[in-house]
């Protein structure tokens, strides 16, 4: 019979009542180890409503943020800034819902024909009114060989750069108001439109298109200003705008 006692105060390893760190139990159906909150203790999620659900609210509906979208350019789908450079990764399409641009082949060809529609009467008139030189050669007498080149706008060529100002800027005011459509552009299947929402534009848009595509053509600048036009509608993304579309917000698009 062995001697060996455990030291006093000491309890020995196999003493039934030794305390052991207490490892938790695994609960039913793998569920938390820490059991579930007693009915009606506080703690823990309420129960969902009765109806389904799960008690959690509807996801909100497809564009983000629960709020409405902004109504694209000719109410189609889409649309972004009016102004918008085409829309990066994830970004909408501007020209979504837009009817078919211009081509840049048929708005030339329109302006050709609206231009003939006016020059021709101008011409016709300005024969009769006899203002068929414009400019005056006078020679120095007692020089040897002086030419003298001179402008001469005379009574009757100020009144005809004016009726010129008016027929031409009236002409393309009052058919781009009343249904963006100059004959030029009705024959050719185009139309002028507002770049916000396509509709025909008012009358103060209209005057102000058709003063920048006019007016400095017929004042001072008669070859660089239409050069100018045709750059800007070939350069310009994604509408093709000319200068004169920039200034009023038009775009030039399809009519059929």
């Amino acid at each position: 019979m062995s001697t060996d006692q455990p030291p006093p105060g000491q309890p020995p390893e196999d003493d039934p009542f030794l305390k052991k760190p207490q490892e938790p139990t695994p609960p039913p159906s793998g569920g938390s180890p820490y059991g579930s909150p007693p009915a009606g203790a506080g703690g823990g999620f309420p129960p969902p409503p009765p109806g389904g659900g799960g008690g959690y609210p509807p996801p909100p509906p497809p564009g983000g943020g629960g709020y409405p979208p902004p109504p694209p350019p000719y109410g189609g789908p889409g649309g972004g800034d009016p102004y918008g450079g085409g829309g990066g990764y994830g970004m909408p399409d501007p020209l979504a819902g837009m009817p078919p641009l211009a081509d840049f082949g048929k708005r030339l060809a329109a302006r050709v024909i609206d231009l003939l529609i006016i020059a021709v009467p101008l011409f016709v008139i300005q024969l009769f009114a006899g203002d068929r030189n414009r400019y005056t050669v006078e020679t120095n007498k007692g020089e040897d060989v002086t030419e003298v080149i001179t402008k001469s706008y005379s009574g009757s060529g100020l009144v005809m750069t004016l009726i010129s100002i008016v027929a031409y800027v009236g002409y393309d005011w009052w058919f781009v108001k009343k249904n963006g459509q100059t004959l030029g552009k009705k024959w050719m299947g185009l139309r002028v439109a507002m770049l916000n929402d396509g509709s025909v534009p008012q009358s103060n848009a209209a005057l102000s298109r058709s003063a920048v595509l006019w007016l400095p053509t017929l004042i001072c600048c008669f070859c660089l200003w239409p050069i100018a036009l045709v750059i800007s509608m070939l350069v310009d993304k994604p509408y093709k705008q000319g200068l004169h579309d920039k200034v009023a917000k038009t775009v030039v698009v399809q009519a059929t």
